[in-house]
């Protein structure tokens, strides 16, 4: 699958993609400047975000969709934006309908599984059977989906930066740039962990205010979620290579960070602390499961633009 319509030139490129991150790290650093200057906490993972919190998160996320369009328009000209930041939907319609579902079971069944591995081994406080029943799961997933619905605009403020933009062109610049080696294995490797990274980073402001591991030291926070991204964003941009958009991508990432987030908590003793690093997709259980299955996903060259299915 082509990932770029179009082909920058060589200075384009670079100064497309130092215009992005610049722009993009800035409009975070921006949208979370009046919870630093705050002084900030958050110490429990358990804690609800309150309204201006939601906004500075809010405003964060649409940076990278913003930085991406605006390179788009003025740094790299010509070709409409739809086409440059993979912004369509598989046709026909019934493909659209299954690339968009994908994601609800990859990141769920991905998520139990990292829930169940630290069951099994202590570090998640399963709550029992349960709180398997039934109605109980009927209500928490329809309280979610209608949550992760409302949300997904947002989500596409982040991977329409990430995957619409940023990880084709890290990969074009590497393939040109000598790193295409091995039939452009190099090239591919060097564009996931770049941006896995960069996605990690981006997220510098909220780790310093305990944001995805609340209680934890910024110098762990950092190397934890850098390697969660690096896992994760393999994930993401297998579902946009096959379909071919960005959107199945946006739905993945809406489900990690919300139902994934409160499977969690819906599943655990009530009374029991919580501690992201040692049961969620976001720490180490998480990194087993998710390491398992992008190697799958490499070993059956699903991760290359040419293996998308």
């Amino acid at each position: 699958m082509t990932l770029l319509t179009r082909t920058p030139t060589s200075a384009v490129r670079r100064r497309g993609l130092l215009v992005y991150l610049v722009l993009a790290y800035a409009g975070m650093w921006a949208a979370m400047a009046p919870l630093l200057a705050d002084g900030y906490r958050r110490a429990d993972a358990r804690e609800e975000t309150g309204a201006l919190e939601q906004l500075c998160i809010g405003a964060a996320m649409l940076a990278p969709a913003l930085a991406a369009l605006l390179v788009v328009r003025f740094v790299e000209r010509g070709g409409g934006v739809r086409e440059a930041l993979a912004l369509r939907l598989p046709q026909p319609r019934w493909l659209a309908v299954r690339a968009c579902l994908l994601p609800l079971g990859v990141l769920g069944g991905l998520t139990a599984a990292a829930l169940v591995l630290g069951a099994l081994v202590g570090s998640y406080p399963f709550a029992g059977f349960g709180s398997l029943d039934p109605g109980r799961v009927g209500a928490w997933a329809v309280r979610g989906s209608i949550g992760m619905v409302l949300s997904l605009p947002l989500f596409f403020g982040e991977e329409i930066g990430w995957q619409g933009f940023l990880f084709p062109r890290l990969l074009q610049h590497g393939r040109v740039h000598g790193y295409g080696g091995g039939g452009g294995t190099a090239a591919l490797v060097r564009a996931y962990l770049l941006t896995g990274t960069a996605f990690a980073l981006w997220h510098l402001p909220t780790l310093l205010m305990g944001g995805q591991y609340p209680g934890r030291p910024w110098y762990l926070a950092v190397p934890a979620l850098t390697v969660s991204c690096v896992l994760v964003v393999p994930v993401f941009t297998w579902l946009r290579l096959r379909s071919g958009s960005v959107v199945p991508a946006v739905v993945a990432h809406a489900f990690a960070s919300s139902m994934s987030v409160s499977m969690v908590r819906e599943f655990a003793d009530p009374d029991a602390e919580l501690d992201p690093l040692t049961m969620s997709l976001a720490g180490w259980p998480g990194w087993i499961v998710l390491g398992g299955f992008v190697a799958f996903l490499a070993c059956t060259g699903r991760l290359a633009p040419t293996g998308g299915r």
